[in-house]
């Protein structure tokens, strides 16, 4: 065998090995290829069971959470609001435990799934933030109710008081005079009516009160025009409607409406003086007071259902 012989065999057998080196070599990128992806597929899948139970955790806190606010719902009178806000939340979670059963039942999971419970969870998050924001606007709404209301049995009473001390001089230094020269009232009576301007059994239901009267004939008191002033005070102590003022022993008094007549010393019956009502009524005890020349004519109290 010559030179060129041994030559050509050195470098079919070179190539063979390295045909084979080549081989190993790819065999070996691609099993390490695989292995690595294996890994990376491992790391993803604990990852997202990390993050779905994370996820179960926040879930249970924000449900725990609105449970915690079973009391304080009570304070949302308005059964609208109230079923809105219960029956998007209680959507919202159905959706999340649809979700999580899901995931469950799930050997692997894919982040889409896990963001899509996610995107539920944050919709919960936040109907719950809306509840709470909703909860502590009507509780200050309440207190500043609370307090208006508050205020406003304060100035009655002062002025009940007011009223009374006035009347109380008034009597004893006025006495036969007062007698002898206002104005008298008979038959007083408050009704409630509806839109047809019929009696209406329920005060609730009422879109005027009325007042009803007579005033007998009195030689004494002096004739002319005279207005009569009426005050209609509520079961909670506050004054009804808005029919402007009127001077009272040196101050100055809000009525709910008033009526002006002729008067000639002979008796006027069924005088009537109706209040429109502009804000809901409820049920229980209504005082009428009337005041005509600088007195107070008469006091009533009527029980409306």
């Amino acid at each position: 065998m010559d030179t060129k012989d041994k030559k050509s065999i050195f470098i079919v057998a070179a190539t063979a090995v390295l045909a084979v080196l080549a081989g190993w070599l790819v065999f070996s990128t691609v099993r390490a290829n695989k292995a690595a992806n294996k890994a990376r597929a491992e790391m993803e899948q604990l990852q997202l069971n990390m993050a779905q139970k994370d996820l179960e955790r926040e879930y249970q806190d924000l449900n725990s959470e609105f449970e915690q606010f079973e009391n304080s719902r009570r304070y949302i009178t308005d059964d609208s609001i109230k079923r809105e806000l219960n029956d998007k939340y209680e959507a919202a979670r159905i959706q999340v435990e649809k979700l999580q059963q899901e995931l469950a039942n799930q050997k692997n999971k894919s982040a889409a799934e896990i963001a899509k419970l996610r995107g539920e969870i944050d919709t919960l998050r936040a109907l719950l933030r809306h509840y709470v924001e909703e909860i502590d606007r009507l509780n200050k709404e309440n207190e500043a109710l609370r307090n208006e209301n508050t205020q406003v049995k304060e100035q009655n009473r002062k002025l009940s008081l007011q009223v009374n001390e006035t009347t109380r001089k008034n009597e004893v230094l006025s006495e036969r005079m007062t007698l002898a020269e206002r104005l008298n009232v008979t038959g007083l009576s408050l009704s409630a009516l509806n839109k047809k301007g019929k009696t209406e059994k329920k005060v609730s239901k009422a879109v005027q009160l009325v007042a009803s009267f007579t005033i007998p004939q009195n030689n004494s008191t002096p004739v002319g025009e005279k207005t009569i002033y009426m005050r209609i005070i509520s079961p909670s102590g506050q004054l009804l409607g808005n029919g402007g003022r009127f001077s009272f022993e040196g101050g100055s008094v809000e009525c709910t409406a008033k009526k002006v007549i002729e008067y000639e010393g002979e008796e006027i019956g069924g005088i009537k003086i109706y209040y429109d009502v502009d804000t809901p009524l409820i049920a229980g005890d209504y005082t009428v007071e009337l005041f005509a020349d600088n007195f107070r004519l008469t006091s009533r109290h009527f029980n409306l259902n």
